[in-house]
Parts: structure tokens; sequence; C-alpha cells
């Protein structure tokens, strides 16, 4: 299939990107406060197709029928290493529960490319679809309040699980992210060189379509979406920013002209659509001479879920 790059250049492009990306991990690994809940591993959780592992972060200080936030890691990165971000100590403030899905094969990118992930009949989409089921049955948890966010491939799954379960996700934030379906294949492959180089070009209908030819017969209210980029991204490049604005506008039957274009830093552009005040349909974020590892900006992202 044109665009696909053999497994050792495929292989290569990951490394390169876990390089790019060593100085941020520093920030996500940042000394915790004290807190007495900790990071558990659950198994058997339910269909897990995908052999994904599975953690979960219980704040001390959980709501009655807490929300849910899928917290979900980079290419080569891990659900420990996710747990640098701050979502834990901010579930300490909020009350919500962290789910951290985790790669267990060798190939440490989420499947945001198979057919199976893309329609929900197998593989990492319905793993971390149990996942979630398996925390609405056991802690209580509000199945009206379930998000996703993700960086790079957390990113791109964010965007697969608000494509086929758009029941169950509210809403996503997704940073460094390509839009549902982009990275699709069909020959076994897990990369898709022409969607990360930002070579996909199609309508907001075509994009639209592609999310509810996904659902025959659900009638909404779709997921709202919130997107980061970096216009100097060069691992899942800029031009996605704007399908990814495309593909949400549309599902949510809102047109591509933002509604308010704010400007909260020198090199942050905020655009929303379908609304203008914390929770619109489409939030888009782009940062001007960011590359590949735009900041975790998790405030930002719980204020859009409507957490804080």
């Amino acid at each position: 299939m044109a665009g696909l790059i053999p497994w050792r250049r495929r292989a290569a492009a990951v490394v390169a990107i876990a390089a790019a990306l060593a100085s941020a991990l520093v920030v996500f690994a940042a000394p915790k406060p004290a807190q007495a809940a900790q990071l558990t591993q659950i198994s058997n959780f339910g269909d897990n197709p995908g052999n994904l592992g599975m953690y979960v972060y219980v704040p001390d200080n959980v709501a009655p029928n807490p929300a849910v936030v899928v917290g979900i890691h980079w290419c080569n990165g891990s659900a420990s290493e996710a747990f640098g971000w701050k979502y834990d100590e901010l579930a300490e403030q909020y009350g919500y529960i962290v789910v951290y899905p985790n790669v267990t094969r060798d190939y440490k990118c989420f499947d945001v490319s198979s057919p199976a992930s893309l329609n929900g009949t197998g593989s990492d989409s319905v793993s971390i679809k149990s996942m979630v089921d398996y925390v609405l049955a056991n802690y209580g948890a509000d199945r009206n309040r379930v998000f996703a966010t993700g960086f790079s491939s957390g990113a791109m799954m964010t965007n697969v699980l608000l494509g086929v379960y758009p029941e169950v996700f509210k809403a996503g934030s997704a940073y460094a992210g390509v839009p549902f379906t982009c990275f699709a294949t069909d020959n076994g492959s897990m990369w898709n060189s022409e969607c990360s180089e930002g070579r996909i070009d199609r309508t907001p209908q075509q994009w639209g379509d592609a999310v509810r030819n996904a659902n025959p017969g659900y009638n909404g209210p779709w997921p709202r979406m919130q997107l980061w980029h970096g216009t100097e991204d060069d691992a899942l490049f800029y031009p996605n920013f704007r399908e990814e604005i495309d593909q949400w506008t549309n599902v949510n039957g809102t047109d591509q002209t933002p509604d308010s274009t704010e400007y909260p830093e020198a090199n942050w552009t905020r655009t929303r659509y379908g609304g203008t005040g914390g929770q619109p349909l489409v939030e888009a974020n782009s940062l001007s001479g960011v590359n590949h590892y735009p900041p975790i900006r998790e405030t930002e992202t719980l204020r859009f879920f409507g957490l804080a």
C-alpha cells in the first residue's frame, strides 16, 4: 500500500521519535507529592484482544460517582511514564479516577491502524473499552463523564476511541495526533507515512463520514474534542491538525470558521468552534515554533472536560 514504510525504517522512525521526546520525559518524571493512593495494576479486567496492561489511580479523595480520565502514553512510552503527568495529583483535588493503558508488545505504539481497532471488533480499542467498563462496574464511576487524553500515539488513540465509541467517551484531548482513520492500513503494518507526513487531505464531510460510518444508527450526542499541535512537528506533521479540526467540527455539526480566536501566550493560538466558553464542541490549540512534544497542560484539558 502506498505510503507505508518497511519494518526496519518504521522501527527507526519510532526510535527517532523516542529520542526527540527524551527531554520532554524529564518533565513527565518529576517527583510526585506524598499521597497514600498508588498506581495499581489490574489483571483480568475483561476482553483484552490487544494484550494491553491496565493501571488505575484512585485518589484518596475520590468523589461519589467519580468521572473517569483515560491517560494514554506515547510510542515507546508506558503507563508508569504517563503517570508522570499531573492527572493523578489533580485527581486528589477533583476526585476523578485515572486509567492508564499500557502497550506490552515489542512495537510499543498503540494500534491506531488495523481494521479491527478502527471498527471496534478487536485489538487495542476493544481492550481500552474493557478497562473503562471495568472501572464503571467496580468503582461506581459515572458513565456520563468518561474522557480520553493522550500524546502522540496516545493522541491518535484518543481520536480512535472517540471515533469508535462515541456513546462511551464524552470528550477527548489529543496532543500531537492525527484524525480518526488517517493511520488506517490493511496489510498488517502499524505505520502509515502518508498520514504521519500530513499528505492525506480530505474534506470535512469525508472525515466526518469516517466517524459516522463507524457508528451506523448512532444518534449522538457526539464527543467534543480538544486538539493541541506544534507548527514544527516533525513526526506527525502539522497539516494533521487542520484535518482533525475538519473532522470533529463536521461530526459535531458546526462549520470550520472559529467562533472565537484567543492568544493565551505569545506562541499559542486558541480557536473555538460551536461555542466560545470553556467547553465548546471543538477547541484547537496551535503552538507556534513547537515540535512534536507540546507541553501537556493538564488543567486546560480538565477544564475542557468540565472537571476543573
